[in-house]
């Protein structure tokens, strides 16, 4: 006992020790904080879908917590290589949920902050358009390629993440670009653009004039509308601009369109009687609308409601 009257060395010393387990704790709390919104956004590009992504956090948090710290170099790193070997076994497991999918597959729209644009290379990357072609990669070519040309990983690091060597990983990435090269949008749209082509699109969708239709979509354009067997949606792709432009024009009379910022770019949500129907993004290529990607699935719509944050 001191000179108060209170317990010394017995009951210090365990104190002690928890309060080094809890600033430990609090350690591991902030690191995972502060790299939470990066994390997501790698879950997010690789699987695209927001609902699996923070499942994939989830996992993530659950092995990060049993992590000495005093054994991790590079705490962002270490957080990436878990992140992307828990989105690299739920990306299999979602393709065998995509092949029994209903219609086609379009990726989980996000109701991004205006600031996101900015970051060009972040914007493209996350845009329906390229999480698209991103879907035409094997699951280890689209980690190495998210890793690479999105978060600029070290090619060491991606080794260690993905289970490779450095030589194949380096492989994996050349493939990887040239096989989105090959795919993606032709040229740099600007936000401007995009804004001017919707803004028309959306003239013309609620006017009804079929002209204004045609005048804005690609001869070749495609519509994909993915529904998922619970909305309306055309079970297989629309191609054509006059087939594309009568399907348009079915959209209900009293149906609302409004701007908005999906996934880093500008795009229109559709409203019946207050709640959203439909999220409709879009490709441009040289001008025209070659791409528009409706997507209808109530269960793919709840990231509509609040902003989610994206980084690199």
């Amino acid at each position: 006992m001191n000179e108060r009257g209170e317990p010394t060395t017995d009951t210090a010393e365990p104190l002690a020790r928890s309060d080094r387990t809890g600033s430990a704790a609090d350690l591991t709390t902030e690191a995972f904080v502060a790299h939470r919104n990066l994390l997501f956004t790698v879950a997010y590009e690789m699987l695209g879908s927001a609902a699996d992504a923070e499942d994939v956090l989830q996992e993530t948090w659950l092995r990060w917590a049993g992590v000495d710290l005093g054994t991790v170099l590079d705490r962002r790193a270490y957080l990436v290589k878990i992140t992307t070997r828990q989105a690299l076994m739920r990306l299999r497991t979602l393709g065998r949920r995509k092949e029994s999918y209903v219609g086609p597959w379009l990726p989980e729209p996000l109701l991004t902050a205006p600031d996101v644009a900015e970051d060009v290379e972040l914007a493209d990357s996350v845009s329906t358009a390229m999480l698209l072609v991103l879907e035409t990669l094997t699951p280890t070519e689209r980690a190495v390629f998210v890793l690479r040309e999105v978060f600029d990983v070290d090619y060491d690091e991606i080794a260690d993440a993905v289970g490779k060597s450095q030589a194949a990983v380096r492989q994996i990435a050349h493939r990887a670009r040239s096989n989105v090269a090959a795919r993606r949008p032709r040229g740099v749209v600007s936000p401007a653009q995009t804004r001017d082509a919707l803004a028309a699109f959306r003239r013309a969708v609620e006017t009804g004039e079929l002209q204004r239709l045609l005048d804005i979509l690609a001869p070749d354009v495609v519509l994909l509308s993915d529904g998922g067997g619970v909305r309306q949606a055309a079970p297989t792709p629309v191609v054509g601009a006059g087939r594309v432009a009568d399907v348009l024009r079915r959209i209900a009379p009293e149906a609302t369109l409004r701007p908005a910022q999906v996934n880093g770019h500008p795009a229109l949500i559709v409203r019946l009687d207050g709640d959203i129907d439909t999220v409709i993004t879009v490709r441009i290529d040289d001008g025209l609308i070659t791409g528009l990607y409706a997507v209808r699935n109530p269960e793919k719509l709840s990231y509509m409601e609040r902003e989610t944050i994206v980084s690199r």
